[in-house]
């Protein structure tokens, strides 16, 4: 099973987060399969960088995301928040 899910990345102090399509099978910090985007909490408004048609593509794939990405996406306006429903 594949989801989109954050992974860390930066140096210490200072991070940031990639917004990736991983299999869940595989170690937090395995390869991903595809770099969607990234996401960084530090600054004073929220930063983020998506590509809108990969995501889109992983969606009509049936690729769900992690409780965070989904949050990430609701606040970019892209997320079909009718369409998954995490457990």
């Amino acid at each position: 099973m594949i989801k989109l899910r954050l992974k860390r990345c930066g140096r210490k102090q200072r991070t940031i987060y990639r917004i990736v399509a991983i299999d869940v099978r595989s170690r937090g910090e395995g390869r991903d399969l595809q770099k969607v985007g990234f996401y960084d909490p530090i600054k004073k408004k929220i930063y983020f960088n998506i590509n809108i048609p990969a995501i889109l593509c992983f969606f009509e794939k049936d690729v769900q995301p992690t409780g965070t990405v989904q949050d990430i996406l609701k606040t970019a306006r892209i997320f079909p928040e009718t369409k998954f429903c995490l457990n």
